[in-house]
């Protein structure tokens, strides 16, 4: 079951990032040319350059969580956690660009394997989510004890760490791998 639930879940977060790397609300363009705002900073080669005006003058949503600007996130067991509870709130309150941009290299390879982008695919994830457990998870924790880190780099978030009001099993959340890239935690797995 946990494969199956893995797989899944990697095809709806691949298809995130494909719409997290086009921009909100803009799931038309070359992913390539426009990176997510919260990265633009980390993917240039040299990180004194400038950001170009084109990523901080599209408009966005704004997120819950405050942009952490030209900082790299802390590549801690606790980095992990933090990213993936903004995750987890993001998707307790349908906010489409946070979840995108946390799962975008799951989505990418979700999309790879013949998914939609990640709005349409996470669109239909919402759904699946009931009141009760989205009311939840915009508040849900991770408990560190059942974290598993497998490589300074690699976290391993199984849903048995995820503390809410609400019970998830591995069929309607799952267990997620974190990697740390260009400066920060992405769900990957």
């Amino acid at each position: 079951m946990r494969a199956r639930t893995t797989v899944s879940m990697t095809m709806t977060a691949c298809a995130a990032l494909v719409v997290c790397a086009c921009g909100p609300g803009d799931d038309k363009g070359d992913a390539d040319t426009k990176p997510s705002a919260s990265t633009s900073a980390s993917a240039s080669a040299d990180p004194s350059a400038p950001s170009s005006p084109s990523s901080s003058a599209r408009p966005e949503k704004p997120s819950a969580t405050p942009p952490t600007g030209d900082q790299p996130a802390p590549k801690t067991k606790e980095g992990a956690i933090k990213r993936y509870e903004q995750y987890l709130h993001a998707l307790g309150r349908e906010d489409i660009n946070t979840v995108c941009e946390v799962a975008g290299p799951a989505a990418k390879k979700a999309e790879n394997q013949g998914l939609g982008p990640c709005t349409s695919t996470y669109t239909a994830v919402f759904k699946m989510i009931s009141p009760a457990q989205k009311t939840a998870l915009r508040t849900a924790t991770v408990d560190p004890g059942r974290v598993v880190v497998r490589t300074p780099a690699k976290v391993e978030m199984p849903v048995a760490a995820v503390k809410s009001e609400a019970t998830f099993s591995e069929s309607d959340l799952g267990s997620y791998t974190l990697e740390y890239l260009k400066d920060e935690w992405y769900i990957t797995d």
